[in-house]
């Protein structure tokens, strides 16, 4: 099943994207008694338990503090109308093909259009051709290694390009064995 999303809810998904990342930032104006004329909802999905939750719980916490915070400085506004942000939460259980499953409910099931998720390759790689095949969108918040292209992941953290030769140049060319042979070891 492809999901159809209208221009209208994108941009509002969008639009709410755009606020996850500003009002993560720094609160706004809090508007009361906000009346919206309509809601959207979007999926968060990161490791609650197992051994990511550790690091993926918090992301839930702040990806829930930021909506809550939009909603209550009015929500986000689309050609005049405005939207409330509601969330679903899922739990990826540190298990990619968790990832891939719990996906396929937020898009088929919850009929969300955008999703908030994963902190590993692993789990990105699950659940690439889930929003391919439904046309849904997942916002991917961490680094990774880059050669991979998506009209339907917006990959939010940097490449090794951005990160990794940048840092290695500044130390080949700072460092007090500037100039000489180094070896760089990671994963």
């Amino acid at each position: 099943m492809k999901f159809s999303l209208s221009r209208r809810l994108m941009a509002a998904a969008a639009a709410s994207a755009l606020g996850l990342s500003v009002t993560a930032c720094g609160g706004g104006d809090q508007a009361s008694n906000v009346e919206y004329d309509d809601t959207v909802t979007v999926g968060i999905l990161h490791s609650l338990t197992g051994t990511m939750a550790i690091s993926e719980s918090t992301l839930v916490d702040t990806e829930k503090m930021a909506i809550d915070e939009i909603n209550a400085a009015g929500g986000v506004e689309v050609d005049g109308k405005k939207y409330k942000i509601e969330y679903i939460v899922e739990d990826g259980a540190s298990d990619w093909p968790t990832f891939a499953e719990k996906s396929k409910k937020l898009i088929d099931q919850d009929k969300v259009p955008v999703v908030f998720g994963g902190w590993t390759s692993a789990s990105r790689k699950a659940m690439l051709p889930v929003y391919e095949s439904k046309n849904a969108f997942l916002y991917y918040p961490i680094q990774y290694e880059g050669q991979e292209c998506s009209n339907n992941i917006f990959y939010t953290g940097a490449t090794p390009n951005q990160q990794s030769e940048p840092a290695t140049f500044f130390m080949y060319k700072n460092s007090p064995a500037a100039g000489k042979p180094f070896f760089l070891v990671g994963s």
